[in-house]
Formats: C-alpha cells, sequence, structure tokens
C-alpha cells in the first residue's frame, strides 16, 4: 500500500472514529440528562415523603386533640341519652350517635389508655348504671337490674360487677342496705 492510501486510509479511520466519539458523546450527554432527571425526580419523592411522614405526625397531634373533645361530647351525648345503653346497642349505633365513623370510633379508644375497646367502655357503663339501679331501686330483682342496665345476662352482669367492684349485685346490695 502506497503512502497516500496509508495517509487516506486514516484520515477515514480518524473520520469514523471522530463520528463515533460525537455518537458516545452525544451519548454521554442523553445519559447525563437522564441523570439529573432522575435524580431531580428523587429528591422531589423523598420530599413527598418528608411531607407526607410531617402530615400524618401533624393528624395524630390533631386526633389526640380532637380526641378528648369526642371523650366530652361522647360522655355528655350518653348523659342525654341513658336508654341507648341497651344490650342491643353496638358499634354502629355509638358511631351514629356521636357523628363518627366506625373506624374513627375505634382509633379513639385505641387512643385511650382506660378502655382497651369501645365495647369494653360501653360495658363499663352498663356497669355503672347497675351500680346506679342497685341503689336507686331496692324493689328491682337483680335479672330486672341487669336487664335494665343493657346486659344480655345476668351472669355477664356479674362478672362486671365482680370485676369493678369486687362483689356480686347481691352482695353489694346487701352492703348497700346495710348502710344507714
Amino acid at each position: 500500500m502506497t503512502q497516500a492510501e496509508q495517509i487516506k486510509a486514516l484520515k477515514d479511520s480518524v473520520a469514523q472514529l471522530e463520528a463515533e466519539n460525537r455518537q458516545l458523546v452525544s451519548r454521554n450527554l442523553q445519559l447525563s440528562e437522564q441523570l439529573c432527571i432522575w435524580y431531580e425526580l428523587r429528591q422531589r419523592v423523598n420530599w413527598l415523603k418528608e411531607e407526607m411522614l410531617n402530615r400524618r405526625q401533624l393528624q395524630k397531634r390533631a386526633d389526640l386533640a380532637d380526641d378528648a373533645e369526642l371523650m366530652a361530647l361522647m360522655e355528655v351525648r350518653l348523659e342525654q341519652n341513658p336508654a341507648v345503653l341497651t344490650g342491643d346497642f353496638d358499634i354502629a349505633q355509638f358511631a351514629e350517635l356521636l357523628g363518627v365513623s366506625q373506624r374513627r370510633l375505634i382509633q379513639l379508644f385505641r387512643h385511650t389508655p382506660m378502655f382497651k375497646s369501645v365495647d369494653d367502655y360501653l360495658d363499663h357503663l352498663r356497669t355503672l348504671r347497675g351500680i346506679q339501679l342497685l341503689r336507686e331501686h331496692p324493689e328491682y330483682g337483680i335479672a330486672a337490674v341487669s336487664e335494665e342496665a343493657g346486659f344480655n345476662s345476668v351472669r355477664t352482669f356479674q362478672r362486671h360487677m365482680q370485676e369493678a367492684v369486687g362483689m356480686t349485685p347481691v352482695e353489694f346490695r346487701m352492703m348497700v342496705e346495710k348502710e344507714p
């Protein structure tokens, strides 16, 4: 091969390498732009995660403040309407009485250290009502007091009385009758 042919072949190779180099530079620029877009998108996602976490924390704090208001509303509504504490009164009716969802009512009791559940709270109120009836109406039988307080059975009333005051309804009534 002559020197002129070698120079031409080298020039062709240089031209081909320059074209490939331009392609690689162009590809690198595209990849760099995509990387910048990905990085910016990742920053936005992280910012959104932080915002969501902050909002959840704010919502939890707001819910805790609302919990006190809801507990107060609950006590007022139940005092105004003690007849709702029948044995058939359930979470759905309780939520409707308060104007909140069942889910919200269940969440309320998750934050409340005194009662494990809505049913636990209702049983507590029924027990208090039973104690009140035992004091105010000595003429009522235990079954009548149990039914009036909203318990479905005398045995359930006896168990709750035993847990609450450490004595059965009969023992409690005898203690009350001995008081001057």
